[in-house]
């Protein structure tokens, strides 16, 4: 069983919450490890790897996180679900924090930060992977008073308990999924986000943060929906998958050239 990273990068390793303040993050579906790498390197300050809806099951989740290691990326794993395993081995894989989806009540919650922190804050297994691959490893101490703990809120029971999650130890982040907050509610996403009431959804889950000083970050998924979700008042979001990125670039493409191919009659 590896020990504590005493190597390169124990001393130097940022210690940064995996989605900061006023970020940008990119939301990661497929599993090819050079796209990955490429897409770090373009200049977002994060990049979320989807296990739930991507293509990502735990093989794919290694040799991303040695890929993204590598180039010293900040990333987060958005976990199947409330899953011990899943949660440990996103941090083994030298995630800086995990999103975890399907929260439904504040036992939900609390069982998201005991999978997520070493004793005695919870019960996390040691078994990091990044030595393999000459990555930074801390102790249990440093790595519970670094790790980034998101709970999705996106369900009807998640918004209902949401004072009660802001207040666990251990959450530090409230993480909105408009999309799925919506259906859960029987509201359109674009009337869920034009509300900006402080009795509103969105209004809720802010007021209930700040009051417990933690953040919220979201999903916006296409960048059409960044400057609703700033105009809330968020700032730390993920602002396009990487489908919507190639369908934008090809887009792009498209219409630079599309001077120069006359069109048929």
């Amino acid at each position: 069983m590896y020990a504590p990273s005493s190597g390169p990068g124990a001393d130097e390793h940022p210690e940064r919450p995996a989605i900061g303040p006023d970020s940008r993050g990119l939301w990661l579906m497929g599993n090819d490890v050079d796209l990955a790498r490429r897409l770090a390197g373009t200049g977002f300050d994060w990049i979320a790897l989807d296990a739930q809806h991507g293509a990502i099951d735990r093989s794919a989740l290694v040799d991303l996180g040695q890929a993204l290691g590598d180039v010293g990326t900040n990333f987060v794993v958005r976990v199947p679900g409330i899953d011990h395993a899943w949660i440990g081995a996103s941090l083994d894989a030298g995630a800086a924090g995990v999103v975890v989806p399907s929260i439904a009540s504040l036992e939900d919650a609390r069982h998201a930060v005991r999978a997520t922190y070493y004793p005695p804050l919870g019960e996390r297994s040691w078994g990091p992977l990044t030595p393999m691959w000459d990555g930074y490893a801390p102790d249990a101490e440093r790595a519970n008073a670094q790790v980034q703990c998101a709970v999705m809120i996106e369900t009807a029971g998640a918004l209902g308990a949401v004072e009660q999650i802001a207040a666990l130890d251990g959450v530090n982040l409230l993480f909105l999924g408009p999309v799925d907050l919506s259906l859960s509610l029987g509201l359109g996403l674009d009337a869920l986000l034009a509300d900006d009431s402080p009795d509103g959804p969105v209004g809720r889950i802010l007021a209930a943060a700040r009051r417990h000083d933690i953040e919220v970050a979201a999903f916006a998924g296409d960048p059409s929906r960044v400057p609703a979700l700033r105009a809330l008042g968020i700032d730390r979001i993920a602002v396009a998958t990487d489908i919507a990125l190639v369908a934008l670039g090809a887009r792009a493409v498209l219409d630079l050239t599309e001077d120069t191919y006359p069109r048929s009659p």
